[in-house]
C-alpha cells in the first residue's frame, strides 16, 4: 500500500497540471483555428474577436448568458447522467419539450397558491420527462433496442404529439390578434420571480431579468456530482457501465441501473424547459425554444460529464451564441459562430485523447519505476 501511495503522490502533481492544461492548451488552439478561418472569409481576426468580447462581456450581455447556460446547463447535465453509464441519451430534447408542454398545459388549468403552483408545475415536468425517458430504458432492457435508435424516434413522436396537443380543440389556444397557438398562460402564483430583486440588494444591480430558477440548476449540478461519486447508487450506476458482468457477479442489476439510469436522465432533462416557462414565457407556444437537447450532448461531452466543466463548456457556448450578433456589425456571418463551436468540440476531444494516452504512459512509467526499486 504504502508504495502505491507514492506512485499517486507522484503522479498527483503531473495529473493536475494535465486537468488543467489540456482544456486551456484545447481551447488556445481552437481559438487559433478560429482566428485563421475568420482571415479566411475576409475578416480581421483580431478585430472580430475583440468586438465579441467586447459585446459579450456587456451587463445586457451578460444576463443573456447566464440565462440562457442555465437551460443549456440542466440539458448538459440530464445527458452527463446517460453517459455515465455508457448511454447514449439522444432524446433529451424530446422530453424536455414534451415535458415543458403538458406542463404548462397543467399549470395554466389549475391555479394554486406559492409555492405549491411553482411546485406542482416542476414536479410535473420532472415526472413526464423520467416516464417518457423510461420508454428507452424498458426496450433497451426488455427487447435488446438501442437507446440511441429509440429516443431518436421518441423525439419524432414528441414532436407529433405536441403538435397534436397544442391546438386549440385540445390543450391550447389562439391569442386574440395572432395565429400564435399556445396553452393557457400560467397565474401569477404558479411563476418564478427573476433574482434581480435579491442580487440588488446585496449591491448588485442587472440591468435584464435573470432566471429564478438559476439556483436550482446549481443545485442539480451538486447532487448529480454527490449522488454519483460520493454514493453506492452512483458506484453502481458507474460499475454497471463499465462492466455489466462484474456488476451482475457483485449483485447489481445491469437492466435494473438502466431503466433507472434513463429515468433520472429523462427527470432532469424535464427541468430544462422550465427557466424559461416559469421565468419567462409562462405558457408553451410554437416559439418554445427547440434543440437545447443537442446542444446538451455537446456541452456534456466538452466538460467531460465533470459539473464544473459542464459549467464552463455551458458558459461558453453561451457566450457565443450571445457575441454572434455583433459579428453582423464587423461584415462577419454570423453562421462562422457554429465552425467556431464545432472547432472547440473537435479540439477539445482530440486534445484529451492526447491527455488521456498521455496519462497512461505517465502511469505506466511509475509503475514500472516502482517494480524496479523493489526488486533491486
Amino acid at each position: 500500500m504504502p508504495a502505491w501511495r507514492a506512485i499517486l503522490q507522484g503522479l498527483g502533481p503531473q495529473r493536475l497540471a494535465l486537468k488543467v492544461g489540456a482544456p486551456v492548451l484545447a481551447l488556445a488552439i481552437a481559438l487559433a483555428i478560429t482566428m485563421v478561418l475568420l482571415r479566411l472569409t475576409g475578416a480581421d481576426p483580431f478585430s472580430s474577436i475583440t468586438a465579441m468580447v467586447e459585446y459579450g462581456t456587456e451587463p445586457n450581455s451578460i444576463v443573456d448568458i447566464l440565462n440562457r447556460s442555465t437551460r443549456y446547463y440542466l440539458s448538459a447535465i440530464a445527458v452527463a447522467i446517460g453517459f455515465r453509464m455508457a448511454l447514449f441519451n439522444i432524446g433529451v430534447d424530446g422530453q424536455y419539450r414534451m415535458a415543458a408542454m403538458l406542463a404548462a398545459a397543467l399549470g395554466g388549468a389549475i391555479a394554486l397558491p406559492a409555492p405549491f403552483g411553482q411546485l406542482l408545475v416542476i414536479v410535473a415536468a420532472m415526472l413526464i420527462g423520467g416516464l417518457w425517458a423510461s420508454i428507452a430504458g424498458i426496450l433497451r432492457v426488455t427487447r435488446g433496442v438501442s437507446e440511441v435508435i429509440s429516443t431518436i424516434m421518441l423525439n419524432a413522436i414528441a414532436t407529433g404529439i405536441i403538435a397534436y396537443l397544442l391546438n386549440d380543440k385540445r390543450l391550447a389556444e389562439v391569442r386574440p390578434g395572432s395565429n400564435n397557438v399556445a396553452t393557457p398562460p400560467i397565474p401569477e402564483s404558479g411563476r418564478v420571480g427573476e433574482l434581480n430583486g435579491v442580487l440588488s440588494a446585496i449591491g448588485i444591480d442587472l440591468p435584464g431579468r435573470l432566471y429564478g430558477l438559476l439556483p436550482l440548476a446549481i443545485v442539480i449540478g451538486v447532487v448529480y456530482y454527490v449522488v454519483l461519486n460520493r454514493t453506492r447508487f452512483g458506484f453502481d450506476l458507474r460499475i454497471s457501465g463499465l462492466s455489466p458482468t462484474a456488476a451482475q457477479a457483485s449483485g447489481v442489476s445491469s437492466g435494473r441501473m438502466i431503466v433507472i439510469t434513463m429515468v433520472l436522465s429523462g427527470m432532469v432533462a424535464g427541468l430544462v424547459g422550465m427557466p424559461e416557462l416559469l421565468g419567462a414565457s409562462y405558457e408553451y407556444s410554437l416559439n418554445f425554444p427547440a434543440g437545447l437537447g443537442f446542444t446538451g450532448i455537446t456541452i456534456a461531452l466538452l466538460g467531460r460529464n465533470h459539473p464544473l466543466g459542464i459549467a464552463f463548456a455551458a458558459l461558453l457556448f453561451s457566450f457565443l451564441d450571445q457575441s454572434s450578433d455583433v459579428l453582423q456589425e464587423v461584415d462577419v456571418p454570423k453562421e462562422i459562430v457554429g465552425v467556431m463551436q464545432g472547432v472547440v468540440v473537435l479540439t477539445v476531444v482530440i486534445v484529451y485523447e492526447l491527455v488521456r494516452r498521455w496519462e497512461i504512459r505517465l502511469q505506466q512509467r511509475a509503475v514500472a519505476a516502482e517494480l524496479a526499486r523493489e526488486t533491486s
